[in-house]
């Protein structure tokens, strides 16, 4: 198994001993990517492991825009996006930083991308085709949500499946997105491929306060 293999075995496991000593044994396994170019460090974010994401993070040489993003290190942030072209630009797997800043929660870093030119209506390249207001709906991250509208961003953008950020709002419970949402002009009474409204998924998932909101 190469070092590279065991790094992600590592972490599929959540051996957070043995990764740490396999980056202190071999401080470029810190640099791992997968065949389809994510690397190890997105890994670690996507699985919920902040904590494993940072110990990689302190044994690379420098985090891409992507990797900065998510894990909200400003500094270099700003660092990568003194290129214009990298703010907007796409992960291997189709997302653009300004997606990773909102889904993993780091309102810091979406509102810098704003400033250094992100596009709020950034639509993912892979089948999910997502923007960055349906990646910050999804997680409850209220602030970035809010950040986002104020800059534009469509409130009844369609992802896949026909969802839009109210959608994931409801299906959360999250009143305070629900009400945000709304505000700025969310069609509660837009349906999504399976002709489910924001009311009927809220329902499903046992919100019943928040489908009584939007059925007003």
């Amino acid at each position: 198994m190469t070092d590279i293999q065991s790094g992600f075995e590592l972490l599929g496991k959540g051996d957070v001993d043995g990764l740490r000593r396999l980056l202190e044994e071999d401080s470029g396994a810190a640099e791992a990517r997968d065949p389809s170019g994510v690397s190890l460090l997105m890994h670690a974010l996507y699985r919920g492991r902040r904590d494993l994401a940072e110990l990689i993070a302190d044994r690379k040489k420098e985090l891409d825009i992507f990797e900065a993003a998510g894990l909200g290190k400003l500094e270099r942030l700003t660092e990568c996006a003194r290129d214009a072209s990298t703010v907007n630009s796409r992960s291997s797997d189709g997302f653009t930083a300004l997606h990773f800043a909102c889904y993993f929660g780091q309102p810091g870093a979406a509102r810098r991308l704003i400033e250094k030119g992100a596009l709020v209506d950034a639509v993912t390249s892979n089948p999910m085709k997502l923007m960055p207001l349906h990646s910050a709906a999804s997680v409850r991250n209220l602030e970035a949500a809010r950040l986002l509208l104020e800059h534009g961003a469509p409130v009844n953008a369609r992802q896949q499946a026909g969802w839009a950020p109210i959608h994931a709002a409801a299906q959360n419970g999250d009143r305070a997105m629900v009400e945000l949402l709304l505000q700025h002009g969310a069609d509660r009474k837009v349906a999504n491929d399976d002709g489910k409204t924001p009311a009927t998924v809220a329902r499903e998932k046992g919100h019943v306060e928040i489908a009584a909101l939007l059925e007003r």
